[in-house]
C-alpha cells in the first residue's frame, strides 16, 4: 500500500484531508475510518477523486479509477484524531492535532517535506527516464536545480498572501468611482458542474469590489442534471445574475455563444464554471480601461487552486502582449476580457475549433484589437489537482490538433505562409515552420582574432552541416598576431569561394568591427555570428530566416548552449543583473523552464549578437551598431533601436547552436576594463532609461531580476520598478542624462534615488 496526504487544513470546527492511496494492484480498493483520542469512531465525509497522475506514475497508464480522496471530519481543538487507511490487508494510522498541523505548516517542515516528496517512486521513474535520455551529467544538474529550488525565499501561497490587496485597499476600491464605469458581462458555460464549485465562482463574482457587472450563464447540462436550483437562488438574491437552460450540450463553443447572446455589457469576461475570480479582478480591469480608452482586450496573470478551494500554487506570471509567444502556446488563458463590439465583430466562438475554441477566439480578438493590455496581477484562480497532469493522451491529441489548426488559421488571416505547425517540447506547445517562398542571399558577418580552430569549426558547421546554402561569409580580421591565422585565411578563401576576409586595422570595437563588415555585404539579410559558435541544428539559418522574412520582424535570435548542453542564451531581459542579461543561464536543455519559455518562440526586447539575424534595410535605417558602445550592450541597444521602429525581436529556440563563450576576448578583470564597462552601461541607460527603470514589457514585475530562472521576486530586496545597482552607474552619466534618470526613477518608484 502506498498513500500520501497532500493537503491538511483546519477550518472552523473541521479538518479536511486531501490525498491518494493505492495498492499493488489497480483494482484494489482502499477504505477509511476516523477515530478520536479514545479510539472511538468519528463520523466523516469522504469524496473519491480521480488521480490520473498517480496511476500514470505507479501503473504506467491512466486507469479509470478514483485513487484520490477528500475527507472531512469534525474537530475539537486540543484533541487528537487518527485517520486509518486500509488497503490489501495493510493498515496505516496517521495522527492529527492542532500542534502537529501547525508544525507541518512551518517553513522548516515544508522544506524537509519537499525533500521527502522527492524521494518517491515518481522521482525514481522520472530520474531514470531522464538519465537514459540525457545522461548522468544532465541528471546531476537537474537534481541540483531541484534542491536549490527548496531554498526559494517564498512558498507561493505565502508570497500571494503578502502581495494580495489588504482589506483596507479592497474597501477603498469599493468606494472608488471611475470617470467611465464599463459594464462587464461575465460568460459562464455550465455543464454538469458540481454545485459547490459553481457556487464558489458565483460568490467570487458577487464579492467583487467593482459593481457594474452582469453574469450570463448558459447551462448545457442534460435534462435533470442542470444547476437551475442554485442559479435560481442567485438570481432571486441579485438581479445581475441571469441564466438560460439549454436542455442539451452544445459543447463549450455553443454553450458560450448562448451565454454571449444574453450580453448587455460593454466588455465580455470569460470564466470557466469551476474557477474563481479574485475580489479585485473587475476593479483592476476598469482601472486599466480608464487609463487607456484604446484598450479592446485585457488579460491578467493567473494561478491554480486546489480542489478543496484553499491552496494556491503554480502561478503564471506572463509578459505583456507577445504575439509570437501566443503562436507557441496559449499563454493568455485567464483572465480574458474583450470589448463586446469586437467579440461580436469576430463572430464569437467557432465550434470547428472545439478543444481549442478559446485559443482560436483569443487569436481573432487580438488580431482586431486596437490595443491588447496586460495586468501583471493574479486576478484568476484556475481549479485543478495540485499534482494532476492533463487527462488522457487522446483528449490531449484532440485539443492539440485543434490548437494547431487555430494557429494556421491565424497565420492565414495575417497573410503569412506556413509549411507546418508541429508539436513542440510538449502537447500544447507548438513549433511553426514558415514557408520560404524564395531563398535570398544571407550575408554572415564573423569578427575574428586568431583562434583559427574556432573559426574553422564555426564555418564548417555553417557551410557543410547547415541546410541553407545561399550564403556569403565576411570574416572581419581584427588584429590577429599568429602568422598561422593569416595562412589559414589564404587557404580558406581558396577552398571556399563564398568566404571573404576583410581587415579591420583599428583597435577592438565590436560595434565598429561589425559595421565595417556589413559594408562589404551584398545580402538582403545579415547574420551576425561569433567565431566561437557551432551549429547543432542544421536548419538553423532557415529557422532564423523564416521569422526574419516576415514584414513585422526586424531581428531574430537563437538558442545557444554551452558545451555541456546547458543554456547560455534563451533571449534577453532588460533588468537582469541590474541592466540586462540572458534568460535561463545554466539550465540543462532537457530541463523544463518556466512554463516552457526556453522552448517557445516568442518576442523579447533583445537577443544576443553571438547569433542574430536582421534585415539589411533596417540595419541601415537605424545606423547599425552604436559605436559608442564598443564592448557592452551594443547588440541589446541595436535590438531596442529596431523595436523603436515597431518591428519585433524574436527568439527562436529551434535555431540551435553551441556557444563556446568569449574565447576571443578577455574578461572585464582590470580597473581600466571595469571603468570602460561602467561608462558603457551608463551610456546604455542614458539611451534607454524608460525600459531600464520602467521594466521589460516581455518580463513580469512579479519575477526576480536577480536570477535568470523566472523565480518569484524577493519582496524584501526587490521593489517593483527599482533597478538593481543603478547607483553604481550614476557617476558615469552626463548631468542631463543623470537628471532624466533620477526623475524617471522617482516617477516610477515614488521615491528619490541618491544622485551622487
Amino acid at each position: 500500500m502506498k498513500y500520501k496526504i497532500d493537503v491538511v487544513r483546519i477550518r472552523e470546527n473541521s479538518i479536511t484531508l486531501n490525498g491518494w492511496v493505492l495498492g499493488k494492484h489497480p483494482e484494489s480498493k482502499a477504505s477509511f475510518s476516523v477515530e478520536d483520542e479514545k479510539r472511538r469512531p468519528v463520523p466523516f465525509q469522504c469524496v473519491s477523486t480521480r488521480r490520473d497522475d498517480v496511476s500514470q506514475i505507479y501503473f504506467k497508464q491512466v486507469i479509470n479509477k478514483d485513487f484520490g480522496f477528500d475527507i472531512r471530519f469534525p474537530y475539537e481543538r486540543g484533541k487528537n484524531y487518527y485517520l486509518i487507511i486500509r488497503c490489501e490487508g495493510r493498515k496505516a494510522c496517521v495522527k492529527y492535532n492542532e500542534e502537529l498541523i501547525e508544525k507541518r505548516s512551518s517553513v522548516a517542515y515544508k522544506r524537509v517535506q519537499k525533500i521527502k516528496d522527492l524521494m518517491n517512486m515518481e522521482t525514481v521513474h522520472v530520474a531514470m527516464d531522464f538519465w537514459k535520455e540525457n545522461g548522468l551529467k544532465a541528471l546531476v544538474l537537474k537534481s541540483k536545480h531541484k534542491l536549490q529550488g527548496l531554498d526559494n525565499d517564498y512558498d507561493y501561497g505565502e508570497w500571494y498572501e503578502l502581495t494580495r490587496p489588504s482589506e483596507e485597499e479592497l474597501e477603498k476600491q469599493r468606494e472608488t468611482v471611475f470617470e467611465y464605469e464599463p459594464k462587464f458581462s461575465i460568460l459562464i458555460p455550465v455543464y454538469k458542474t458540481p454545485e459547490r464549485y459553481l457556487k464558489e465562482l458565483l460568490e467570487s463574482i458577487r464579492n467583487q469590489t467593482y459593481g457594474n457587472w452582469e453574469v450570463c450563464i448558459a447551462d448545457g447540462s442534460p435534462k435533470g442534471e442542470s444547476a437551475e436550483r442554485i442559479l435560481k437562488r442567485f438570481v432571486q438574491q441579485d438581479s445581475r445574475f441571469k441564466y438560460v437552460i439549454l436542455g442539451e450540450n452544445k459543447k463549450i463553443a455553443g454553450n458560450t455563444n448562448a451565454a454571449m447572446d444574453m450580453v448587455r455589457g460593454d466588455f465580455i469576461v470569460l470564466a470557466d464554471h469551476d474557477d474563481t475570480l479574485t475580489e479585485n479582478a473587475l476593479f483592476e480591469c476598469a482601472r486599466a480601461i480608464n487609463q487607456d480608452p484604446r484598450i479592446d482586450v485585457l488579460y491578467s496573470d493567473e494561478d491554480k487552486l486546489d480542489m478543496d478551494g484553499q491552496a494556491l500554487f503554480d502561478p503564471h506570471f506572463k509578459p505583456d502582449f507577445n504575439p509570437d509567444l501566443l503562436t507557441s502556446v496559449n499563454y493568455i488563458c485567464h483572465l480574458f476580457v474583450v470589448k463586446r463590439e469586437l467579440a461580436k465583430q469576430v463572430g464569437g466562438f467557432d465550434q470547428a475549433f472545439d478543444g481549442a475554441q478559446d485559443y482560436d477566439f483569443i487569436f481573432r480578438c487580438t488580431e482586431g484589437a486596437r490595443k491588447v493590455s496586460h495586468i501583471p496581477k493574479v486576478l484568476y484562480h484556475w481549479r485543478c489537482h495540485m499534482n494532476s497532469t492533463a487527462s488522457n493522451p487522446e483528449s490531449k491529441m484532440y485539443a492539440f490538433e485543434a490548437g494547431a489548426r487555430a494557429i494556421k488559421a491565424h497565420y492565414e488571416r495575417m497573410g503569412i505562409s506556413v509549411d507546418s505547425v508541429e508539436k513542440g517540447v510538449d502537447f500544447g506547445i507548438y513549433h511553426t515552420r514558415f514557408r520560404l517562398e524564395e531563398e535570398p542571399l544571407v550575408s554572415v558577418i564573423i569578427p575574428n582574432k586568431d583562434h583559427k580552430e574556432d573559426l574553422e569549426l564555426c564555418l564548417s558547421s555553417l557551410l557543410d552541416k547547415g541546410t541553407y546554402q545561399n550564403l556569403e561569409v565576411i570574416v572581419v580580421e581584427n588584429n590577429s598576431t599568429d602568422p598561422q591565422t593569416f595562412r589559414y585565411y589564404e587557404d580558406l578563401q581558396k577552398k571556399r569561394p563564398n568566404v571573404q576576409v576583410v581587415t579591420w586595422e583599428k583597435g577592438f570595437n565590436f560595434s565598429a568591427i561589425n559595421n565595417f563588415g556589413v559594408e562589404f555585404s551584398k545580402g538582403e539579410y545579415l547574420l551576425f555570428l561569433n567565431n566561437d559558435v557551432e551549429l547543432i541544428e542544421p536548419d538553423t539559418v532557415r529557422e532564423l530566416l523564416g521569422y526574419c522574412m516576415r514584414q513585422d520582424v526586424g531581428v531574430v535570435g537563437a538558442r545557444l548552449l554551452y558545451q555541456d548542453d546547458t543554456i547560455q542564451h534563451g533571449g534577453v531581459v532588460i533588468g537582469f543583473g541590474g541592466i540586462a542579461g540572458h534568460t535561463f543561464i545554466g539550465l540543462h536543455q532537457a530541463e523544463n523552464s518556466y512554463f516552457h519559455r526556453a522552448m517557445c518562440a516568442q518576442d523579447y526586447s533583445a537577443v544576443t549578437a553571438a547569433c542574430m539575424m536582421s534585415k539589411r534595410s533596417l540595419f541601415d535605417q537605424v545606423g547599425g551598431f552604436r559605436e559608442e558602445l564598443a564592448v557592452a550592450f551594443n547588440d541589446i541597444d541595436y535590438c531596442l533601436k529596431i523595436r523603436s521602429l515597431d518591428k519585433k525581436v524574436v527568439y527562436n529556440p529551434y535555431a540551435l547552436l553551441y556557444h563556446y563563450e568569449s574565447k576571443s576576448r578577455g574578461l572585464e578583470d582590470t580597473p581600466e576594463k571595469v571603468e570602460r564597462f561602467n561608462r558603457e552601461v551608463a551610456r546604455f541607460i542614458g539611451y534607454w532609461p524608460e525600459i531600464v527603470i520602467g521594466g521589460d514589457p516581455f518580463y513580469n514585475p512579479n519575477l526576480t531580476l536577480r536570477k535568470s530562472n523566472f523565480a518569484l521576486r524577493d519582496l524584501l530586496k526587490e521593489a517593483i520598478g527599482e533597478p538593481y545597482n543603478l547607483e553604481v552607474y550614476l557617476p558615469y552619466m552626463e548631468p542631463e542624462v543623470k537628471k532624466r534618470v533620477l526623475e524617471l526613477f522617482e516617477e516610477k518608484t515614488g521615491r528619490k534615488l541618491k544622485g551622487e
